[in-house]
């Protein structure tokens, strides 16, 4: 099974709102500490509910498509943000796949 996240870039529009908007459509937990490494830590856990960090999830094996709205005035209004978002995903998948477990988020840009 796999699970989609939505998110409109167009409420991005600074790192606070960058992070809100992320806690918000992952529901991080409320010691989510609104910077990328503590985006790059409860990414990871998607498809371990028990460990608290999202309350989205996905099956063992499967992935979390994260769907992103109006990407390109976002990259154009955001870059580091939207720089951000692609490194920081590698990283997570890379890290996993360094443990042995298989990449747990994807991403899809719209407009």
């Amino acid at each position: 099974m796999t699970a989609k996240v939505s998110l409109d870039c167009n409420s991005i529009k600074d790192w606070d709102s960058f992070h809100d908007e992320f806690a918000t459509v992952f529901g991080f937990p409320a010691f989510y500490g609104r910077n990328m490494d503590a985006w790059v830590d409860c990414l990871p856990s998607l498809d371990a509910s028990e460990d608290g960090m999202s309350t989205v999830h996905c099956e063992p094996g499967s992935v979390v498509t994260l769907s992103l709205s109006n990407v390109k005035a976002f990259a154009e209004r955001c870059p580091q943000q939207y720089s951000a978002v692609i490194e920081c995903s590698a990283f997570v998948n890379w890290r996993r796949l360094q443990a042995g477990d298989p990449s747990v988020l994807a991403l899809s840009f719209h407009g």
